[in-house]
């Protein structure tokens, strides 16, 4: 396939070897004037928008992804295949399953158990376990140690549904000591996998479902700092 994609439209050449990608558009955007130097919009296809700049001199590229394992599938597809990026770091929120979680606290993804059948559908004759590459979560694990932030490296959930009619749906999980719950990690796994390159999910906690506690939609399309800085030490 040719660049711009249907998806992304972007030249080629235009998009670093590696991404940080949120779900958020907005947050994309945020990113982008925040942390980067210079940098310029490629991409407003959907309202998805998409960014390149240098982070201390080195190019790297902001991504919205939309929300989902068939959204994520779709844009870390034709990032990977057509635009030749490397690595994708998915920087966003997620709901803390565990009780030594609170929000703000950092999650990396070091696998995602998932009930979306997105992993199954590239092929495998068997159950794909998801999972984030090695490297970049020692790397993150030390950036955050050297900024002394809090967190913790373990199993997510990536679900198909944010609102479900089982009430035993996350105290299953929680009971199987997953970390927290989101979205997008496990199809992004998948399709770094399959197409041999690099990914890894960088997770804020936004809210603790068995505590009662949320941050709001403004923090997080706006916050997350932390987070963001972490992940650009992977860079």
């Amino acid at each position: 396939m040719s660049t711009p994609t249907p998806h992304i439209g972007a030249k080629a050449g235009e998009i670093a070897p590696v991404v940080l990608m949120p779900g958020d558009p907005l947050r994309a955007k945020w990113i982008a004037e925040n942390f980067l130097e210079n940098p310029v919009c490629y991409s407003e296809v959907r309202g998805m928008l998409g960014f390149t700049g240098t982070y201390r001199g080195k190019p790297v590229s902001v991504q919205g992804s939309g929300m989902g394992c068939p959204s994520m599938g779709i844009y870390s597809h034709e990032l990977f295949a057509f635009y030749g990026v490397e690595a994708i770091i998915r920087v966003g929120s997620a709901g803390a399953l565990q009780d030594h979680l609170d929000i703000g606290d950092l999650v990396i993804a070091q696998g995602a158990c998932t009930d979306s059948n997105y992993p199954s559908r590239l092929g495998a004759p068997g159950l794909f376990a998801p999972i984030g590459d090695f490297g970049l979560i020692c790397r993150a694990a030390d950036a955050a140690v050297k900024k002394g932030v809090h967190y913790t490296v373990g199993n997510v959930l990536s679900s198909d549904c944010f609102y479900v009619d089982d009430p035993e749906n996350l105290p299953s999980w929680r009971k199987m000591g997953v970390l927290a719950v989101e979205m997008e990690c496990a199809a992004l796994y998948a399709n770094a996998a399959r197409l041999g390159k690099k990914a890894l999910g960088i997770l804020t906690i936004s809210d603790c479902p068995f505590k009662g506690t949320a941050t709001s939609a403004e923090h997080r399309q706006n916050g997350m700092r932390d987070m963001i800085e972490v992940a650009l030490e992977l860079v």
